[in-house]
């Protein structure tokens, strides 16, 4: 994950909150931490994020002009899609998981940090 953010920016971030990570099922974090499983949590973490500085009105616009949902390619090669759901807005990830961003627009010298409520996972 550091060679990817250190890498050609700027990103777009979308961090999980510590609940998030807790919420997961028991065991889930230690067993993602296991060297032997290293190649599936960059996976879970690269799942996280896109290419681009895609602040909030960026992401508004992109849905808007599609209908109201927009398709994000994550840097994992996996597919995000924001969606308006009443006054908040949603990722929802490829086995249909749900986050909402909690706390958009985070700027930082390399792109954009949005926090959201749950863990996103690839397919």
């Amino acid at each position: 994950m550091v060679t990817t953010l250190k890498g050609k920016g700027p990103f777009t971030v979308f961090a999980p909150t510590n609940d998030a990570f807790a919420a997961l099922p028991a065991g889930t974090v230690d067993t993602l931490l296991k060297p032997e499983n290293k190649a599936t949590l960059v996976k879970i973490l690269t799942s996280h994020v896109v290419a681009g500085r895609l602040d909030a009105h960026a992401l508004a616009m992109q849905a808007e002009a599609n209908g109201g949902t927009a398709s994000l390619k994550t840097v994992s090669g996996g597919t995000l899609k924001i969606i308006k759901h009443g006054d908040a807005w949603m990722l929802e990830d490829e086995k249909g998981g749900k986050a909402t961003i909690t706390i958009p627009n985070v700027y930082q010298s390399n792109g954009v940090i949005h926090v959201i409520s749950a863990v996103v996972m690839p397919s």
